[in-house]
């Protein structure tokens, strides 16, 4: 296809730093484009020199004629004066956009929860909306327009796991088409794999493209790094040996031929410079006992409004909860509760002695404090130094490891970008060893490699995981089980994880817009099941007590026998593998497999019918 777009040597400076440096790319019908690299490096600037926003200090920038092109930017730039019908369909007759499915779809899609949180749908101003309902309207309004080229500075914030499905529908199905394209900036891995053609990275001034979405960047960036390390792994050796012949002495150097020496020199000139990578290594956890969070009988009420109506949890040590639920849904609340800045309406809430908890909330305040004080001051504050492994070091060693580098370290805290400002909030929770770790979306302005470095943390992290976020991608990356919030007073135990959660929503669209039901009129309750996994009272007659317990018991059992099941599995897969030139010894071991897995899949059946029972 022809480029709508094209780039051609283009270069931009940015104070010092050299933000792009001579790139070329073309952006071609058809195209949907994921775009990755770290905070800082110039994403949103090639975003904006596609645009046309930005010229390039020097090269071309070259648009098809008559192109129109959409830009959602970070800041939305809608006139807080007019309704959301305005902003979003102009002055389209209500018959012409009503009969037009795609924008029909778009309003469902992008605004149904605007309405149903009572603040008036279509007819409501955009200046008392929130920055996540203002970002949807900002978001509705560029696909009803349908530009030639969309461009998205990451279009999921604000948007709930729903949503982000929906968006990554709608782009790929009802927006692509060979006459327009879309880029998009993001750091959400699962929206990138859904909808990207390819994957642009933008790093140290360059734009490197990948063939496919996410998967298959990391695929293609792992072999071009192992071929990197190949020819780092020759040059090394070739600088062993000229190094080496020079330090003979004087002599020999100026006796031997010059082109010796400016071989050695050329190598070491081409030596690349170290990167400053972020490493967020693996703190100490302190020891937590059998008792962690419990709340009995619990209620949280906002206002008027019942979040949670007499809900029983019991949090288990080491167990991974992640928590999604629709906006509203009081998720945000939930982990205040726990951690004890929100009082209960009703219940009881109890804590284990040996808990230390870490809450990483959705906004930095706390850093607040800390705004014309230097990085390394705000890391001293927690801890002077920290032992990692058997190596004790110190506050600095460790903040340059995080990537505050050199310099970085005496920047003011309010001069660091968000996603610097997150890493240090970060840095600081884990510093202090706290053995219960509560997340309120905690990919909010974290690029992927600062991610992907998170998520190596929590794979070792013994102590209590609960994640809210929006983030498939890292709710199924580091939790082991989900929960949903659904604004109904009660939390349900989703044991086919964050799909089972689309499956509910798509099959009853209305749960998550009831209004929670009075205390008085409910007596959910949320029982603490094997390993202490939550689960809530399904629609329908409640099981009683002892059936409860009876169930929990099964689900116990089970729970056991598949681990056991799955060694037995892991066995003859070992097996096969040894015996693959013995032809009937691989044939019975195929048939023993075959029947662990029949026996597999009649325990999950019972354990399924066992937590209906629980929920």
């Amino acid at each position: 296809m022809a480029n709508l777009v094209s780039v051609e040597r283009a270069s931009l400076a940015l104070g010092t730093a050299q933000v792009l440096d001579a790139v070329s790319l073309g952006l071609a019908g058809g195209d949907r484009i994921g775009v990755v690299g770290r905070n800082g490096g110039g994403k949103t600037t090639l975003l904006r020199v596609l645009a046309g926003v930005r010229a390039p200090d020097s090269g071309r920038v070259a648009r098809a004629s008559g192109l129109t092109t959409g830009v959602l930017a970070q800041d939305d730039a809608l006139d807080p004066d007019a309704t959301v019908r305005e902003a979003v369909l102009g002055d389209r007759p209500e018959h012409v956009w009503a009969s037009d499915p795609r924008i029909r779809d778009v309003l469902d899609g992008l605004l149904g929860g605007v309405d149903a949180r009572g603040v008036g749908g279509l007819d409501a101003r955009i200046g008392p909306l929130s920055g996540g309902e203002r970002r949807r309207a900002a978001l509705a309004a560029l696909l009803v327009e349908r530009p030639d080229v969309l461009l998205l500075d990451e279009p999921t914030n604000h948007l709930d796991v729903e949503g982000v499905a929906w968006l990554a529908e709608h782009l790929v199905t009802r927006y692509s088409s060979p006459s327009n394209a879309v880029l998009a900036i993001t750091h959400d891995r699962w929206f990138l794999d859904a909808i990207a053609t390819a994957t642009w990275e933008v790093e140290s001034g360059a734009v490197n493209a990948f063939d496919g979405g996410y998967a298959a960047y990391v695929l293609a960036k792992a072999e071009r790094t192992r071929m990197a390390a190949v020819t780092a792994e020759r040059r090394d050796n070739l600088l062993r040996k000229e190094l080496a012949w020079l330090r003979r002495g004087a002599p020999a150097r100026t006796s031997k031929p010059k082109f010796r020496i400016d071989a050695a020199n050329a190598l070491i000139a081409d030596e690349p410079p170290p990167r400053d990578d972020v490493e967020l290594v693996g703190f100490a956890t302190s020891r937590l006992g059998k008792d962690v969070i419990d709340l009995h009988d619990a209620s949280i009420a906002l206002g008027d409004r019942v979040l949670l109506d007499r809900v029983t949890w019991q949090l288990a040590p080491g167990e991974r909860i992640g928590i999604v639920g629709v906006n509203g849904a009081g998720k945000s609340t939930l982990l205040r509760a726990l951690a004890g800045e929100v009082p209960l309406a009703g219940g009881k809430r109890k804590v284990g002695v040996t808990v230390r908890i870490a809450f990483l909330t959705q906004e930095v305040r706390e850093l607040d404090a800390w705004a014309d004080r230097r990085v390394i001051e705000a890391v001293e504050a927690v801890r002077s130094s920290i032992r990692l492994g058997r190596k004790e070091i110190s506050a600095s060693q460790l903040a340059q490891r995080l990537g505050f580098t050199g310099a970085r370290q005496q920047t003011r805290v309010g001069d660091l970008s968000g996603g610097e400002r997150r890493r240090l909030q970060l840095t600081r929770l884990l510093m202090d060893e706290p053995n219960v770790l509560l997340l309120d979306e905690p990919t909010n302005d974290l690029d992927i490699e600062t991610l992907t470095s998170l998520e190596d943390v929590l794979d070792g992290w013994a102590g209590t995981l609960l994640v809210v976020s929006h983030d498939r991608y890292l709710l199924e990356r580091v939790c082991d089980r989900q929960v949903a919030l659904l604004g109904d007073g009660r939390i349900r135990d989703l044991p086919g994880g964050v799909d089972q959660y689309l499956q509910l929503r798509a099959a009853s669209p209305a749960l998550g817009q009831r209004p929670p039901v009075p205390a008085a009129a409910s007596g959910a309750t949320l029982g603490a099941v094997a390993g202490g996994s939550a689960s809530t009272t399904a629609t329908g007659p409640a099981a009683s007590a002892a059936d409860q317990r009876e169930a929990r018991k099964v689900m116990a059992r089970v729970e056991k026998q598949l681990s056991r099941l799955a060694e037995r599995e892991q066995r003859l897969h070992d097996g096969m593998a040894a015996a693959a030139t013995d032809h009937q010894r691989v044939l019975e071991l195929n048939r023993e497999l075959r029947e662990v897995v029949d026996e597999r899949e009649a325990l999950e059946l019972e354990w399924l019918e066992a937590a209906e029972v629980v929920s």
